[in-house]
């Protein structure tokens, strides 16, 4: 549209109504954060190092994001065992978290539309070691055991992956020789013997194997979320299952948690497990909706986070199906047994 010839009242409608259509679009983004992350996190000071001795990633603790009313709300905390001690927070803001084996990664959101999201990689004393641009509302984030690998998930606009203009971009980060994939898209993916390369794919909730190049995530193309393996160097991905979306990969390599579409319009989430080796699924014994992408405290127990009004509070079950719901964490999300 040419203004160079508008009035200077017309130029100004203009002018107001391309910033009425922005404040729109950042409406938008805010209301999706809300919905997938429970606690809105501050943007992270860049440079900002928290104290050593209250940050440190050690074994054996587990790690959250302060959710709703709490006054570390988006700070990170760090708790002994599965909790049983007082939780700690590190100072550290994130909008997702996760951490393993002396490596950390911190997902935050921009605080405008012209300032992009970015993914923090950080050591064992949640110093930061190196930083990713992105864009969009972070959702996932995961390390690989050894904690080389790093993954994560974005919302983005754009794509047709929702009726309001939402997709998702999936990343990997090897911080060992610093090659960077950020999106999935650009594997090749085999569906059915054949390679798939539809333009509606999507990728989210990246999990890792042991030897740092098999892979597991969900793919959504023509209606429908796929699990896929993913071989990382071969720059490949193969559908192995429908109907499992956010993947974790257990401890020792046998299993997979992750969520099913079985239940109603309003609650259609519940978590399963699937041995690898026998292709047996298990549903776990949490009956309410989980949107979560699951995490293994251990090789038995399985972790999640579950809304609970404004706030979210971290659970855990056994991955046999076997006993019943138990909290690890009030007013928390994003959970990481480090």
């Amino acid at each position: 549209m040419n203004v160079s010839g508008l009035s200077t009242r017309a130029r100004v409608a203009v002018l107001v109504a391309a910033v009425v259509v922005l404040a729109a679009a950042g409406t938008v983004y805010v209301l999706r954060a809300r919905a997938e992350t429970p606690a809105a996190a501050p943007r992270l000071t860049p440079g900002a190092t928290p104290a050593p001795s209250a940050t440190a990633l050690e074994p054996g603790a587990l790690m959250t994001v302060g959710a709703g009313p709490a006054s570390d709300s988006g700070m990170v905390r760090v708790a002994p065992g599965r909790g049983e001690g007082p939780a700690r927070t590190t100072g550290l803001r994130c909008k997702r978290f996760y951490a393993a084996a002396g490596t950390g990664v911190c997902l935050r959101v921009g605080e405008t539309l012209t300032i992009g999201s970015e993914a923090i990689v950080l050591d064992d004393h949640l110093r930061e070691v190196r930083r990713v641009a992105l864009a969009g509302i972070p959702s996932r984030a995961r390390v690989s055991a050894s904690g080389r690998m790093v993954a994560w998930t974005f919302f983005v606009s754009g794509d047709s992956y929702l009726s309001v203009g939402f997709s998702t971009r999936a990343g990997i980060l090897d911080t060992r020789t610093g090659t960077l994939v950020k999106s999935l898209e650009d594997f090749t993916l085999d569906k059915d013997g054949r390679i798939h390369s539809a333009v509606d794919l999507n990728y989210w909730g990246v999990t890792f194997a042991s030897d740092d190049n098999r892979f597991y995530a969900t793919v959504s193309t023509g209606g429908r979320t796929y699990l896929v393996q993913g071989d990382f160097a071969a720059r490949k991905m193969r559908v192995l299952r429908e109907n499992a979306e956010c993947p974790s990969l257990s401890p020792d390599g046998t299993r997979l948690a992750y969520k099913k579409r079985v239940g109603g319009a309003s609650d259609p989430w519940r978590l399963y497990t699937l041995d690898l080796a026998s292709g047996r699924e298990t549903r776990l014994a949490e009956p309410a909706n989980v949107d979560d992408q699951a995490a293994w405290f251990d090789d038995h127990t399985v972790m999640y986070s579950k809304l609970r009004g404004d706030s979210s509070d971290v659970w855990a079950v056994p991955a046999d199906g076997s006993g019943r719901p138990e909290l690890l964490a009030r007013d928390a999300f994003s959970p990481a047994a480090t």
